[in-house]
Order: C-alpha cells, then sequence, then structure tokens
C-alpha cells in the first residue's frame, strides 16, 4: 500500500480494489492523514486542541471528499463512488508532512517564513495536479470540464476558509503584522488572503460555466 501510495504522489496509475480492500485502505489514507493534521499544527503558537491533535484534517477530508462527489455527480462522471473519492483524498494527505518541518528552529524568521511559503505552494499545486489527473483519468471527464470542476471547487474552499479564519491571524494581515506578533506562517498566510481575494472572482465564473456543463450533461444523456 505504501508503493501504491508512492506511485500515486508521482502520477503513476495504481489499482485501488474498493470492493475487496476498501477498509485497508481506509485505515491507511485515516492514519496518513492524521498524522499529517496532527505535524501541521504541532507547533502553531495560536491553534486549537482539535487541531493540535489532527481532528481538524481528519473531518475535512470527510467533508472535501462528500463536497466534490457531489459537485461532479451530475457531471455523470465515470465509475463514480463517494468511497473512491474519499480514498483518493486521503491519498492525497501525505505531502501535508511537508508542514511539520520545523524549520523555524534551524534558520531565522524571514527565511523561516520564505520556505513555509514554498512549502504551502509545492503541496498545493501537487494536490491540483492530482486532482485534475484524477477527474481526466480515472472519472473520464473532458478537460475543459475538469478545469471548471477544479477552480470551482478550490476557490470555494479558499473563500469558506479565510471567512472561517481558521488560522487565526488572515483578517490581521488586512491591518499589518507587528513586529512581536510575526511568525514563520505569515508569508504563507499572505499567500492564502491573495487567492481568497482571487477566489472571489472567479468563483462565479466558474458556478456559470459548471452550470453549464451540467445542463450539456443532462441533455447528451437524454437524447443517448
Amino acid at each position: 500500500m505504501l508503493r501504491s501510495q508512492l506511485a500515486f504522489l508521482v502520477f503513476r496509475p495504481i489499482q485501488v480494489r474498493l470492493r475487496q480492500d476498501f477498509w485497508r485502505w481506509f485505515t491507511f489514507v485515516f492514519v496518513v492523514t492524521w498524522i499529517a493534521g496532527i505535524g501541521r499544527y504541532w507547533d502553531h503558537p495560536s491553534a486549537e486542541y482539535w487541531q493540535y491533535v489532527g481532528v481538524g484534517s481528519i473531518v475535512y477530508v470527510f467533508c472535501l471528499s462528500f463536497l466534490l462527489y457531489l459537485i461532479v455527480w451530475p457531471l455523470k462522471p465515470y465509475n463514480w463512488t463517494y468511497r473512491g473519492v474519499l480514498i483518493f483524498v486521503g491519498l492525497t494527505s501525505l505531502p501535508a508532512l511537508l508542514y511539520a518541518v520545523p524549520v523555524e528552529r534551524v534558520v531565522d524568521l524571514k527565511t523561516a517564513q520564505s520556505i513555509n511559503a514554498w512549502f504551502l505552494g509545492v503541496v498545493a499545486v501537487w494536490r491540483v495536479v492530482l486532482l485534475l489527473r484524477y477527474l481526466h483519468a480515472s472519472a473520464k471527464l473532458h478537460w475543459f470540464v475538469v478545469v471548471t470542476v477544479s477552480v470551482l471547487l478550490l476557490s470555494g474552499i479558499v473563500v469558506t476558509l479565510t471567512l472561517l479564519n481558521l488560522e487565526h491571524v488572515v483578517f490581521d494581515l488586512m491591518a499589518g503584522i507587528r513586529k512581536e506578533d510575526a511568525s514563520p506562517n505569515d508569508s504563507a498566510y499572505l499567500i492564502v488572503l491573495g487567492l481568497a481575494f482571487f477566489s472571489l472572482w472567479a468563483f462565479p465564473v466558474a458556478l456559470v460555466l459548471y452550470l453549464g456543463a451540467v445542463v450539456r450533461s443532462q441533455q447528451w444523456r437524454e437524447s443517448s
């Protein structure tokens, strides 16, 4: 399973037999997600208790899987099941272990901010490419629909997380960061804030294109 996980992360095709091995795969991705969730916040200065113990990442995987399943389902994808989506989302958890690297313990604050921003970018792009490939190769969706669904999903998530302010600092950045309040994650937070502003514009456009794709999919099904 670990070999399959690593092959998945380098974009090689893997075979997951959900009917026979679902609970084995579920246990594997659950543990990986839980560890990644703990690593994400273990040295965070203002995280909540449930974030420190990794519960947030577990809940996030279930919610994201359900949301992705619901969004794609009206497009009539190939072999589309919630179990399959759940395993896919769980398999994207491992790269988040980069967040657990305590770079601020070995470099100065400014360098740590830059490194953490790069970590955020690498993990985000990695996961987006995995999503694009999954929707095209596994769900058999057209590339235009794949991009539309991805923009809709990701922009909606960014806006929601920003409004919830789960990092306890996103809105404070708009007023400036005092020197005594600086943290190694500040550059990453600025990137998230920038993505939030972009997502406010991208989400309605993607929503219109998505609804058009759903209507076209329904019409094609009725004509066939």
